[in-house]
């Protein structure tokens, strides 16, 4: 072997063994997250905890920046942005596109859905889950699963009592997705508006009252301050899943191993989001209390109303949606399964 080729042959190992001992840190996907929010729960607890989750898992070979809305997308957009390359991966509810395809109502809560616990159970022990991967992969040609999940919203503050059917006759408040549709039914006059407009709207009196997120999430908002009423159980809203969603091309870069662990991180903060949202709902009650508002639980008849016309609405929608009837069918038969489950689970304490 000449002197030169030795030392090129030397050169070359000498240059693998340093490129094996960087961290992997230097070779991070570098990827943008755009957002649906400005802040609050779904930012802290659900955006920023799964990229440091992700970070974590995979030793810093997938590194995600999070943006709030309005940076790279506007907060309904985030979907379109991810699937034009402009973020890499997005965090965003499903319902906020059931323009494009009613289906995602079904994904992201609807008022027909289950209860959270139920849902949960659906997405990754009855099948909702390989549902949720195909149909956003042949609907939109992006990855994406489910990531963060609250309980039942709180259904109003409002400025005015609601409990009975008569009282939701001609009531003026801010809304989203299908309860838009569905609550005409119940003799409401429900409008729709950027996050950023409701506050204001609701202290001007030019909304009656407004559903958001859990009893904990509105804490943030300070509608308790404007609006002396609060309003359960979130008969428009009995579980919300949000969702992470991810580039393609993004997300095929990665190896197999990394791309379980980003899945494995979003399951993981979609449970912990349960728990927190759950027990911080439990203290919310008693806060609002303190701040000297009425608590008013609506009458069985409004609960029962509500329910059935979510599923008569998307039974609907089915007619004309293959995937809607597939995904609808799939809830209705784990909801029947479990029917019986109140009664086997839960024991009377009091």
């Amino acid at each position: 072997m000449s002197m030169l080729r030795k030392f090129t042959t030397i050169g070359a190992a000498g240059v693998m063994a340093l490129v094996l001992a960087l961290p992997s840190q230097a070779f991070a996907a570098k990827w943008k997250m755009a957002t649906s929010w400005g802040g609050g729960p779904l930012m802290e607890i659900g955006a920023k905890a799964f990229a440091a989750k992700v970070k974590f898992l995979t030793d810093g070979r997938v590194d995600i920046q999070v943006f709030p809305s309005g940076t790279l997308s506007k907060g309904l957009e985030v979907r379109s942005a991810v699937a034009k390359g402009v973020a890499e991966v997005g965090h965003t509810w499903p319902g906020y596109d059931w323009g494009k395809d009613k289906t995602t109502v079904l994904f992201g809560g609807y008022a027909g859905s289950m209860d959270s616990e139920r849902m949960l159970h659906w997405i990754y022990e009855g099948g909702g889950l390989e549902m949720w991967r195909q149909f956003n992969e042949e609907k939109f040609g992006l990855i994406s699963f489910p990531m963060f999940i609250r309980t039942a919203e709180a259904f109003l503050h409002s400025r005015k009592p609601v409990k009975t059917l008569a009282d939701l006759n001609g009531l003026k408040f801010r809304t989203a997705g299908a309860w838009l549709a569905i609550s005409k039914d119940l003799g409401a006059a429900p409008v729709t508006m950027p996050g950023g407009e409701v506050y204001a709207s609701l202290e001007r009196g030019a909304i009656d009252a407004t559903e958001w997120g859990t009893l904990y999430e509105n804490k943030s908002t300070g509608f308790h301050k404007i609006a002396k009423y609060v309003i359960i159980p979130g008969i428009h809203q009995p579980v919300a899943p949000f969702e992470v969603v991810i580039n393609k091309k993004a997300f095929a870069s990665l190896s197999d191993r990394d791309k379980k662990l980003v899945e494995m991180a979003a399951k993981e903060v979609t449970f912990e989001t349960w728990t927190r949202i759950g027990h911080e709902d439990a203290k919310a009650l008693d806060f609002y209390k303190k701040q000297g508002n009425q608590v008013i639980v609506l009458d069985a008849a409004v609960q029962s109303k509500a329910k059935k016309l979510g599923i008569a609405w998307a039974q609907e929608q089915a007619k004309t949606n293959a995937w809607f009837d597939k995904v609808l069918k799939s809830q209705l038969a784990f909801e029947a399964l479990w029917k019986e489950a109140t009664h086997y689970r839960n024991v009377i304490s009091e």
